[in-house]
């Protein structure tokens, strides 16, 4: 059964105040789309990538490929939509075959090697598994009808990551839905049609790289990285 790892990488740089899109952004001396791709083919060497970027940015990568010597030939590219909805979707137009589908974000190259495996070893099991880390900060809801708030129990939540990981036909039969502003994530859309989505734990170093000081953080967890 093959396993397919979407990425999806559509940023365009504004928060860090660069004009070269984020996911392009140099950690370690090689683009940040290159790391997280390469967690993916380190952890599953026969699993099939297909790659989402706008299509004004994919010269540009290929670019890249070549002066990286970065081995891309293997990848299946797609263009990008207006909204990370419309980007999944196309991608999805690949999926020839029964499977699990990861869907990742591109500027999250921390994810460790355990968390893709055992994502995508709980989809095959379950249908759709995501992984999950503890909230640690104190939470409060916050309404804004009345601009009132209160303490809510933080063992009651969990922060959501990437990989997002479904078994084909569920993750095929999702995404024929319409939009809906309520889709926050691949597991929001999968949820709407009834099923249940099961935990992974994930890894705290697997943070989504958007501002400056998240790609200085990336940096220093790069020394550290165990898997």
């Amino acid at each position: 059964m093959p396993n397919y790892a979407i990425i999806v990488a559509g940023g365009k740089g504004e928060r860090m105040g660069k004009e070269i899109p984020k996911q392009f952004l140099e950690l370690s001396g090689k683009p940040i789309l290159m790391h997280t791709i390469e967690k993916f083919t380190k952890s599953f060497s026969d699993i099939k990538i297909i790659l989402a970027l706008p299509e004004n940015q994919i010269e540009f990568w290929e670019e890249l490929c070549f002066k990286h010597q970065f081995q891309a030939g293997g990848i299946q590219l797609t263009k990008g939509g207006k909204t990370r909805f419309e980007s999944v979707k196309n991608a999805l137009r690949f999926i020839t075959e029964k499977g699990i589908v990861a869907i990742h974000d591109g500027v999250r190259p921390l994810v460790s090697k355990s968390t893709i495996i055992n994502c995508i070893n709980k989809a095959a099991s379950s249908g759709a598994a995501i992984p999950v880390t503890n909230v640690v900060e104190s939470l409060r809801f916050y309404s804004k009808s009345d601009n009132t708030s209160k303490a809510v129990p933080r063992s009651s939540y969990k922060n959501v990551q990437t990989p997002q990981c479904f078994s084909t036909e569920i993750i095929l039969k999702a995404y024929e839905q319409p939009y809906n502003e309520n889709f926050t994530d691949d597991a929001s859309v999968v949820e709407a049609l009834g099923y249940s989505i099961q935990l992974v734990e994930g890894n705290v170093e697997n943070i989504k790289i958007t501002t400056t000081t998240d790609l200085a953080l990336a940096e220093i967890l790069r020394k550290i990285e165990l898997d």
